[in-house]
């Protein structure tokens, strides 16, 4: 039973999540997924972990729904955030009371049982999450997220992988190596502000080109977006420098893109994007209706709800 009493204090200069987000332009296609957005809490009634690198504001299950309805998506995929460590206990109340329209990626660790995988699965964890962002959390070996993978990968469960662009050379052998479909978030954060056609960037669509395995999550240009301009004040060209390299995913690998809001947007320090607006950015990266169905319901889909998929 969780202490109903824990108060927590939020980062200071935390960003909330924006009131209000306005009706898209962009009418989503029918059965549209948000593939990638978090619960933070309650904290009082689920409590931030004590490893945690940041205490956000709390971002219910509730409000997340009503944001899914407000946008025009029919099913979330929910990724455990790390201010919530290894217990996933927010994320599978949230799968929980979606009856269905929704599917989770947690975070284990080694000690976890079968019979734990097993509740996971039946409350629709369908991935776990591994993070190499070192600001954000602690490194866990790599023997032990192989173990995990191989795991998991008995359940048909996927690997969601989260690293910076500059560290995907050392981390190659290791990805190339999971025995799962691999979806990067992010793109794997480029560094727009070297160009589309950067070697960094080059190394990244290699990844994508090499291994079939491998997807990814064309999300937070509000994350990686250098000149802007932000998705506030009805802007309805906004991060066009992050533009051409979703694009060039999205063309290039159409059957293995996915799409989220990225809501509540942790840990964002400069601006909170509206996600009305940031609904409004798809149509840049995904230009025709063809690449918006594969990218907005079929691929996210055929991950997560494969059962449906005939």
């Amino acid at each position: 039973m969780h202490d109903q009493a824990t108060e927590f204090t939020k980062t200071p200069g935390w960003l909330d999540w924006y009131a209000g987000p306005a009706k898209p332009k962009f009418k989503l296609p029918a059965g549209s997924v948000d593939a990638h957005c978090h619960v933070f809490g309650p904290g009082a009634q689920f409590p931030y972990a004590p490893e945690r690198k940041y205490t956000p504001c709390d971002a219910s299950r509730e409000q997340l729904f009503a944001l899914r309805d407000h946008l025009g998506f029919a099913r979330n995929v929910i990724v455990q955030a790390t201010c919530h460590g290894s217990d996933n206990s927010a994320l599978v109340d949230a799968c929980v009371a979606a009856k269905g329209k929704a599917r989770g990626v947690a975070t284990v660790r080694r000690g976890i049982s079968d019979v734990q995988l097993k509740v996971l699965h039946a409350a629709g964890v369908r991935g776990v999450r591994f993070n190499f962002v070192k600001r954000l959390v602690d490194f866990t070996p790599k023997d032990e997220l192989q173990e995990i993978a191989s795991r998991i990968s008995e359940l048909g469960w996927h690997v969601v992988v989260y690293f910076e662009a500059a560290d995907l050379p050392e981390l190659w052998d290791f990805f190339s190596g999971l025995p799962t479909t691999v979806v990067v978030d992010h793109m794997g954060r480029p560094d727009v502000s070297k160009g589309v056609d950067s070697e960094e960037f080059a190394l990244f669509l290699r990844f994508m080109r090499e291994h079939p395995n491998v997807w990814s999550k064309v999300t937070c240009p509000e994350r990686l977006s250098v000149s802007g301009p932000t998705a506030l004040n009805g802007e309805q060209s906004a991060y066009r420098d992050v533009v051409p390299f979703a694009r060039r995913i999205v063309e290039e690998f159409p059957d293995r893109v996915l799409w989220g809001t990225d809501w509540p947007h942790p840990n964002l320090k400069d601006h909170m994007p509206d996600d009305g607006l940031l609904v409004d950015f798809i149509p840049s990266i995904a230009p025709t209706p063809q690449l918006q169905k594969k990218l907005l319901v079929d691929n996210p889909m055929r991950l997560y709800w494969p059962e449906e998929v005939r």
